[in-house]
């Protein structure tokens, strides 16, 4: 297992790695749409697109793309919100379909609506 280091990749307040590679597959913490300052953005359509971009933006650290993307983990507080969430998703990915599983969860971590991680092919 390789922890990937890269400048763009912020330093974790948690112990754990935000991506590491094992034998050519990359895994992506879980990553919440907090901002700089440790705010939220408001709704959870800016919110879905905030985490989804912090994925993107570690998976092309690591060298690779969004289309290596295999498998998308979202945790959302309230299922009501899933129809939002998936037609964010949906636009964010347009024609590339990874596997994906949805977790309602009840409340996330500092009131954050949804967390998202996932598995990409590295390169």
């Amino acid at each position: 297992m390789r922890a990937i280091q890269h400048p763009d990749i912020p330093t974790p307040a948690g112990h754990y790695s935000p991506i590491v590679e094992h034998g050519g597959v990359l895994y992506v913490s879980g990553q919440l749409p907090a901002e700089e300052d440790g705010a939220f953005p408001e709704g959870i359509e800016a919110q879905t697109l905030s985490a989804l971009g912090k994925v993107r933006g570690l998976v092309e650290a690591a060298g690779s793309r969004l289309d290596d993307i295999i498998q998308v983990r979202i945790y959302v507080c309230d299922v009501e919100l899933w129809g939002a969430v998936n037609e964010t998703y949906a636009g964010f990915f347009g024609a590339h379909r990874p596997a994906r599983i949805v977790v309602p969860t009840g409340p996330l971590h500092g009131g954050c609506l949804v967390e998202i991680e996932a598995t990409a092919a590295a390169h």
